[in-house]
């Protein structure tokens, strides 16, 4: 018997020719190529993205703390249409409801800022005495000098960034035109979407038709649930650090317990960063006016309280209403924080969280094509809207 004719490859597939190394690597460079470009494109788009977010963040900024705030007043706007208000009535009590009890929160911290500043300051002298004085003793013994032109060295630091800082902050000013008018602007805008946040599914399903509509729309109330979610959560949790915490310093007289608690609160809808900072500063303001001691149980009952929270609150709560990570928890706080301050911290997890959501609800439509799992298994937050004609019917039209 004669072997293979010559020029040929040994057939190990059923009668197919094997493919030539070279066409395998080069198969390989170019979907590695198409992919590379892929990539390319899409951080491209994230830096166009990010341009104009940055140019139009005067805008966005408002819009979005309107919609965080919206969440929060959309129930109880909801439950007084429900009892016979008209909707521009419902919103305008929840909105006046919710300045209100800023404007309350306010009144109650600013006086006791203002009587306890002068005592703190005077603690505040008195403790970094002390804490010289422990730096000259024993076992470190550094000489005044030395602490002298340390002290020299970080005034002159201050006072050559002084300039540096001003410009920021007026800067910062500038870009979001005030404090008062974006605050008109937040509540103004909160207004319009509890009052007329019903009308924009239907409008949306006869702007983009059935088929876009009904993702859109499916995506859109996700969206809302989890940040209604993330809102009611962060609110338990803040309230019960602010409540213990506060509890602990009101028992032990710590100055400014009040704002104190308050700032505890606020800090609380950073996840993990905001409960540190606020912990820091009642430890702080603790070791200044009621001196070490004092300082050490708020640091133990700060410790003891977060870590209920972290064990316990974030991992159930959290878990159920974002469904987040804890390091992309922490990243996106980082990343909020240092391109866009306080505000990108708090606006950071928000954000995170719908960019999951949709990631989420586009793997749901891809496992629908690309398996056999019917469309009827996802579970759907929105039911079909009436104003929107179904697919058959489109079809059929």
């Amino acid at each position: 018997m004669s072997g293979p004719s010559e020029g040929t490859s040994n057939d190990k597939s059923g009668g197919q020719p094997t493919p030539d190394r070279g066409d395998v690597i080069g198969t390989g460079i170019l979907w590695l190529a198409k992919w590379a470009l892929c990539i390319v494109a899409i951080a491209a788009g994230a830096w166009v993205l990010g341009f104009l977010t940055a140019k139009l963040w005067v805008v966005l900024l408002p819009v979005a703390l309107a919609i965080v705030v919206a969440t929060v007043l959309y129930p109880p706007t909801h439950w007084l249409t429900e009892h016979g208000f008209r909707p521009a009535a419902a919103a305008t009590i929840t909105v006046l409801g919710f300045l209100g009890f800023l404007a309350g929160v306010i009144a109650l911290i600013v006086p006791s800022v203002v009587d306890q500043s002068p005592e703190l300051a005077n603690k505040a002298t008195a403790g970094v005495n002390q804490v010289r004085g422990w730096l000259q003793g024993p076992p470190l013994r550094i000489r005044d000098e030395q602490l002298q032109s340390a002290v020299d060295a970080i005034v002159t630091r201050l006072q050559s960034s002084a300039e540096q800082i001003a410009t920021g902050v007026f800067s910062g000013v500038s870009t979001a035109t005030s404090v008062l008018i974006t605050l008109f602007l937040v509540l103004v805008l909160a207004f319009f979407f509890v009052k007329d946040g019903p009308r924009f599914m239907p409008w949306m399903h006869q702007v983009l038709g059935s088929r876009s509509g009904r993702h859109l729309e499916e995506v859109l109330s996700r969206v809302w649930v989890t940040l209604g979610g993330f809102i009611r959560t962060q609110a338990l949790v803040s309230l019960i650090d602010a409540v213990f915490i506060g509890a602990g310093l009101v028992i032990l007289g710590v100055p400014l317990a009040g704002v104190l608690v308050v700032i505890t609160f606020i800090g609380g809808f950073i996840p993990m960063v905001g409960a540190f900072v606020a912990g820091a500063l009642a430890v702080l303001v603790a070791l200044v006016g009621k001196g070490l001691t004092t300082a050490l149980i708020v640091l133990g009952i700060i410790i003891a309280v977060q870590q209920l929270e972290g064990n316990v609150l974030q991992p159930v709560l959290q878990s159920r209403s974002m469904k987040l990570h804890a390091v992309i928890v922490l990243l996106s706080v980082t990343a909020g924080g240092s391109l866009y301050g306080i505000v990108g911290a708090f606006l950071a997890v928000p954000v995170v969280a719908i960019i999951a959501v949709v990631i989420r609800y586009i793997g749901e439509q891809i496992d629908v094509v690309t398996t056999s799992q019917p469309e009827s298994d996802i579970d759907v937050v929105t039911s079909p809207s009436p104003e929107a004609p179904t697919d058959t019917a489109a079809a059929a039209e």
